[in-house]
């Protein structure tokens, strides 16, 4: 008969690794790209194929899922806030009904050259690495081991800045915009191939 034997003792520190976080883009990653750049409302939400079970499974291996981007159509007032809420409620939702546990959702909303309320240089405005550090500070996420997922330039170079690994995907703008340079280690079909490599592949797991 097998007898468990519990502790009341907390594991010593450093003796437990640290998470591992995905820094998953949202438009043109996560989400099929409207043509505006941006969902207006809800109903123009759509999640790539395959992309909620492959979240599934990361999340089930061990992984914090961050959600990450700029959304400039509220900094810049072509979006009411109101509308943006109701969209990302709808993005979580959907992502919550799918037994996707999303650890934190970094959105930025503030812009340097933004509407008067909204005009800010935040260390959250991609390619700044505050959301990655933050992460880091609040989770205790390991950057070396983590990966960032995305379809441009901006969310990549921000990774890189923060010591984060990069993926990138040929969904959405697949790094046709050019802003930056980038070299990602991986450059998959999508968000789901990129997952199934870090989950199968040693080396990619390997820090």
């Amino acid at each position: 008969m097998f007898h468990e034997i519990r502790t009341p003792f907390a594991p010593l520190p450093g003796t437990t690794p640290r998470p591992r976080g995905l820094f998953v883009d949202r438009w043109g990653t996560l989400l099929d790209l409207p043509s505006l750049g941006y969902a207006r409302e809800p109903g123009e939400v759509r999640f790539f194929p395959g992309v909620l079970p492959a979240l599934f499974r990361a999340g089930r291996a061990g992984w914090n899922i961050y959600l990450l981007g700029n959304e400039e159509a509220v900094a810049r007032g072509t979006l009411a806030l109101d509308a943006w809420q109701a969209v990302e409620a709808r993005i979580l939702d959907t992502l919550a009904s799918s037994g996707v546990s999303v650890t934190r959702h970094y959105a930025c909303i503030d812009h340097p050259e933004g509407i008067p309320e909204r005009r800010n240089d935040s260390v959250y405005l991609l390619p700044n690495t505050g959301a990655f550090y933050h992460a880091a500070h609040v989770e205790g996420v390991e950057l070396g081991r983590s990966w960032v997922i995305g379809d441009s330039t901006i969310e990549l170079v921000a990774g890189w800045r923060a010591g984060v690994r990069i993926a990138a995907v040929r969904t959405g703008l697949a790094l046709g915009d050019r802003t930056f340079g980038v070299d990602p280690e991986m450059f998959e079909p999508d968000l789901s191939a990129v997952v199934d490599t870090l989950l199968g592949t040693r080396e990619a797991l390997s820090a």
